[in-house]
């Protein structure tokens, strides 16, 4: 998908102080992409073909209205949730996005560091821009400043071609103190992505050889080649389970029938994800299948992540039978606009816009966001 940015304006720093007229995320969406250069900007907004599932990760919210309850008890609300015996102040957390600092140049640190200050979980992810270690250090050092706990810190892995490069990043994940393992399935194979600017690098990949795909005319092309060979298969899930006593969350469901047999491998959660359709054009919005998969991953915590950027979607998703949302490109518009300060206040807005909904709603808790609540409006 083609993306009209300017070629020629260099980026502007990320501002000194969140202006007034900066009151959503669909505001620093507006304003990002003056603080990334061209290439940086479209690698952040691209989908994948005619930008199908790109749409229609916004597109299907607007399927839902809502149907509150009157003079509704909102005393002892709240917006906590559980997941793997630790509180989170809200069912939000931070999804993997790599090479941060393609926004920043403080990258994950500045992100980690508005996690903490929000008390909002965090997903790191394999292809980060700072060592996996300095973010964890961070994020501990941040939360002692601040005089908190440190928020949770999940690490999302993508398999490398030989398992013992993969297993070297799980323990390093365990012992940094990560809490979780998410295994990304759905992006092995993908288009290439962006030339690196000098000073950007998968830093947590470093020694570990890169799979580079090439094909000739006449020869193979995605099928037969080393790259397909080594995409994830179920075997590489049952050997990750017993390599690592963390729970593992699984990211990139889309079928009932694959969260029931990752429920039955023992998966400790689902992530069900399109990859912000950034892999495969034309795979349906995480609403559109939230139900079927939430029916079949048998109680298993069930996430979900795609189009999110408002209060009233994390509602949706969660009264559809998600447990919690994961948030991706809004945390790269936030940061290059204004730094640590801008993703913390992006978290803020959306937890503010989530309950002030659950309170309209006439539901104090999260358990209280049901499918009662929602209606289905007609299509325009």
């Amino acid at each position: 998908m083609v993306l009209d940015v300017n070629e020629t304006s260099e980026p502007l720093p990320a501002l000194a102080q969140i202006p007034p007229d900066l009151r959503s995320l669909a505001d620093y969406e507006r304003h990002a992409p003056a603080h990334f250069t061209a290439e940086a900007w479209r690698h952040v907004q691209e989908g994948s073909g005619e930008g199908l599932t790109l749409r229609a990760n916004r597109s299907a919210f607007a399927a839902y209205g809502f149907r509150p309850r009157a003079l509704a008890d909102l005393r002892g609300g709240g917006t906590a949730i559980d997941l793997f015996g630790r509180s989170h102040a809200a069912p939000l957390m931070l999804g993997p996005v790599a090479y941060q600092r393609l926004a920043h140049p403080d990258g994950e640190h500045a992100v980690v560091r508005a996690a903490t200050a929000l008390d909002t979980g965090m997903v790191v992810s394999t292809l980060s821009s700072v060592p996996l270690e300095e973010i964890a250090g961070t994020a501990r050092a941040f939360a002692r400043e601040l005089g908190k706990d440190t928020p949770p810190l999940w690490f999302q892995l993508y398999l490398q071609p030989q398992r013992e490069h993969s297993l070297e990043l799980v323990r390093r994940a365990e012992a940094a103190g990560y809490e979780a393992i998410v295994l990304t399935i759905d992006a092995a194979i993908k288009p290439a992505g962006m030339t690196l600017p000098e000073g950007v690098s998968a830093v947590n990949l470093a020694g570990m050889p890169i799979p580079r795909q090439t094909a000739k005319p006449g020869g193979r092309i995605v099928l037969g080649t080393p790259l397909a060979e080594a995409a994830p298969r179920w075997e590489d899930l049952a050997w990750l389970a017993e390599a690592t006593r963390l729970p593992i969350l699984v990211k990139g469901m889309v079928l009932g029938e694959d969260a029931r047999r990752v429920a039955d491998m023992g998966a400790a959660g689902i992530v069900l994800s399109n990859h912000g359709g950034r892999v495969l054009d034309g795979l349906p919005s995480v609403l559109n299948v939230i139900e079927d998969v939430a029916e079949a991953s048998q109680g298993l915590p069930l996430l979900v992540d795609g189009g999110f950027r408002c209060g009233t979607d994390i509602v949706k998703a969660l009264a559809l039978g998600a447990h919690s949302v994961l948030i991706g490109r809004p945390q790269m518009h936030a940061l290059a606009v204004a730094g640590m300060p801008g993703v913390a206040h992006a978290i803020h807005l959306l937890r503010t816009e989530l309950e002030l909904a659950m309170a309209q709603l006439g539901c104090p808790t999260v358990g209280d966001l049901t499918r009662e609540r929602l209606i289905d409006l007609p299509r325009m």
